[in-house]
């Protein structure tokens, strides 16, 4: 990567809002036993995190979190694999090996989950049930714990609860694919990444947040069930909606929201409405066109874009930039945004000025720090930071069994011998 970093980005170990920094974030006391992979859960647990919750990660002993395995990766002190999914979502946790399925592994999670106020898992539905580590079973040793799933498809209703699902499952099956993919060609897959993942994940933060707040005004936990596929439905709203109102095939309805190029890229703009159209033809130099009876109706922005609006706007923006363009166009009223490419994602102004950039240095030699989101909640009153590396697999197993069950070494050590722990 050749990108330059920018100096102003927030390194980990930071604190952003310093004034705030002696307050108690507001998810403080809260604790979170996280028995998870990859990316929906992994990102929701680090997000109650960066609000002050203590995430303690349940890992398989053989290999971890699957998101350890990903690519690009890095490799830890140890010289394991320490992959991309896995460094943007496990800030600031600690790591334990658990082996789920050795009976006293099994035991081990239930002895801790009194200890806890939130139990969470994102396998697929019913495998922990099938383990004995399930809503009821939690709830029969802590019945004020919350119980979160996060699943493909949730874990009771579902004709497809038996399908494994990863986020471009559950997107293909919200129609948003179908809904935007062009002619003959093959759905786009993916396209703003992990889509589901992170819906899901947000969901799940605020159904967690809903139940600590019911229990305490009842004094009972409950379980909290995200699908991911019910995630994407609600944020891919428009297709049910526009469905239902007689758009078909993708049809957005007569509107410009389209990209255009300018000198150095491509733009974007969006025009819904006729004062919107009217500012637009004036920035572009055709006032007149608000007269013309081509545009009378919005139909027509639509019917002579190729045509008409779009050789004018790109004469116009040949001679700017895509963010000069858009500058330009925000002037006037219109909503215009510049189509960034990755690495100038990476020293935008916006981006450092909201810290919302994290350098995490590598272990491996290389110069180049891994970038990982920061937190997109900024709270007057709470400062972000400090956040520490994420955990090398089963760092914290002795720890924190010692300090939650009153082991001794000797008993951690023949659970470990026994193939319960690592």
């Amino acid at each position: 990567m050749n990108a330059r970093i920018r100096s102003e980005d927030m390194k980990l170990g930071d604190i952003s809002n310093e004034s705030a920094a002696t307050n108690t974030k507001p998810l403080s006391g809260v604790r979170v036993l996280a028995l998870e992979q990859m990316q929906s859960l992994p990102w929701a647990t680090q997000l109650l995190g960066r609000l002050g919750a203590e995430v303690v990660k349940v890992e398989h002993p053989k290999g971890g979190d699957s998101g350890r395995g990903s690519l690009p990766a890095m490799t830890d002190p140890a010289g394991r694999r320490v992959g991309a999914t896995f460094l943007r979502n496990n800030l600031s946790k600690r790591s334990i090996c658990v082996d789920l399925k050795h009976p006293e592994g099994r035991q081990i999670i239930l002895d801790l989950a009194p200890h806890f106020d939130v139990v969470c898992e994102n396998f697929k539905a019913g495998t922990l049930d099938r383990l004995g580590l399930g809503w009821e079973d939690i709830s029969a040793v802590a019945p004020r714990a919350i119980y979160l799933s996060v699943s493909g498809f949730g874990s009771t209703g579902s004709p497809y609860d038996r399908w494994p699902a990863y986020a471009p499952i559950a997107e293909a099956m919200s129609g948003i694919y179908e809904f935007k993919r062009q002619g003959d060609e093959p759905p786009l897959v993916a396209p703003m990444g992990g889509l589901g993942d992170i819906g899901s994940g947000l969901f799940a933060v605020i159904g967690v947040l809903a139940a600590l707040r019911h229990r305490e005004a009842t004094g009972k936990g409950q379980r909290v069930d995200i699908a991911m596929l019910d995630a994407l439905v609600s944020i891919c709203d428009i297709v049910p909606n526009f469905w239902s109102m007689g758009l078909r095939n993708g049809d957005l309805g007569p509107l410009i929201m389209h990209g255009f190029r300018a000198s150095d890229g491509w733009f974007i703009i969006q025009v819904g409405r006729e004062n919107h159209f009217a500012k637009l033809v004036e920035a572009i130099g055709h006032p007149e066109w608000v007269e013309d009876p081509r545009f009378k109706e919005r139909q027509g922005w639509i019917d002579h874009l190729d045509s008409v609006l779009r050789p004018a706007i790109e004469q116009w923006a040949s001679t700017r930039t895509k963010v000069e363009a858009c500058d330009d166009l925000a002037l006037l009223g219109v909503a215009a945004g510049p189509c960034f490419s990755d690495e100038e994602v990476v020293n935008d102004e916006h981006v450092a000025a909201r810290d919302m950039l994290v350098e995490v240095p590598r272990t491996d030699g290389i110069e180049q720090p891994v970038l990982v989101p920061g937190n997109p909640i900024k709270l007057s009153a709470v400062s972000e930071g400090p956040e520490s590396r994420v955990p090398w697999l089963g760092e914290h197993t002795n720890e924190v069994l010692i300090a939650e069950l009153g082991l001794d070494e000797a008993a951690v050590g023949a659970l470990r011998e026994s193939g319960a722990i690592a």
